[in-house]
């Protein structure tokens, strides 16, 4: 379980003071002021600027904030979770979705899973995506969430701590706003890409990334890359604020409404697939098997 002292965290940053917070929370201002402060010396991070106006948050206080809303509620989330599979289903599958690994697909092809497996139940968990998240749910998985679709390679399997079951190659794509000049292209040739900006995961993300890029700065030294370090809403925000290209996989075209995702003509291509645990239960097995069956029906159609 996570700590009160989060509760109360939220409180006071909401409130801006010890007192209203108090007040809220029907104790004592002096009580919720040694929550903070045994928080902060927990974390070993200032969390509030006490000034005679009142409290606000420090850089590390608004970073906290953000993180605390979501350990409260998947903690309560994974505190229901764990009721209803004591209750009854151990034939559930607790698919995780975020920003870059939603679960559409998985509705799509859900009718003929469950031809396969007539029993099966699926549950779709979002988490928020951060680094974090990311780290800690992929390393744990089969805890809170049993499945995760996206792409990825060798080397991530490696770090996170899980494995993988490859359904297929998906191409490597470029996404830009609707109001770029090229999204009136349904497809790219590399030179579409002269003069503009590319946006690619910092190397050593991807070996498929890392391929793309050498390939780029070999052959192609008029497209300027951009590094960044993580897929998430920030970057898909910059890619249409500032109107420059970013990597993508046909899988988000539904990720940012003023983003279109767009094939270009180079044989850039990554994994998309299943990532589950390294001691998986049977069901979840069973499950990896038959979505991957599906696929394969599909692909030699």
């Amino acid at each position: 379980m996570y700590s009160h002292q989060l509760d109360t965290f939220i409180q006071v940053a909401d409130a801006g003071s010890f007192s209203k917070a108090a007040e809220t929370m029907f104790i004592s201002a002096t009580a919720v002021m040694k929550q903070i402060n045994l928080l902060e010396s927990n974390l070993a991070v200032q969390l509030f600027d006490r000034t005679p106006r009142g409290l606000t948050l420090t850089d590390a206080g608004k970073s906290y904030y953000q993180d605390a809303k979501y350990m409260i509620q998947y903690a309560k989330d994974a505190q229901v979770r764990a009721k209803n599979a004591m209750q009854s289903n151990k034939n559930i599958i607790r698919f995780g979705s975020s920003l870059t690994t939603p679960c559409q697909f998985l509705v799509e092809v859900w009718p003929r899973i469950h031809e396969i497996l007539p029993e099966l139940k699926f549950e779709i968990v979002n988490f928020e995506n951060t680094p974090e998240n990311a780290r800690e749910i992929l390393k744990n998985m089969g805890q809170n969430i049993d499945v995760v679709a996206g792409i990825f390679d060798e080397t991530m399997l490696t770090l996170r701590g899980c494995d993988a079951k490859e359904l297929l190659r998906v191409p490597i794509c470029c996404a830009v706003s609707i109001y770029h000049p090229l999204a009136q292209k349904k497809r790219l040739s590399v030179k579409d890409l002269y003069g503009q900006k590319l946006m690619l995961m910092k190397r050593n993300w991807s070996k498929y990334t890392d391929l793309l890029r050498d390939d780029l700065w070999e052959h192609h030294p008029d497209i300027e890359i951009v590094d960044f370090s993580f897929y998430n809403l920030e970057a898909f925000n910059q890619c249409e604020h500032d109107n420059v290209l970013l990597m993508a996989v046909p899988q988000w075209a539904n990720v940012h409404p003023l983003l279109k995702i767009i094939p270009v003509d180079w044989k850039h291509e990554i994994p998309f697939g299943l990532l589950y645990s390294h001691t998986p239960s049977q069901i979840v097995k069973d499950f990896v098997q038959a979505t991957a069956k599906v696929f394969a029906l599909d692909l030699n159609q």
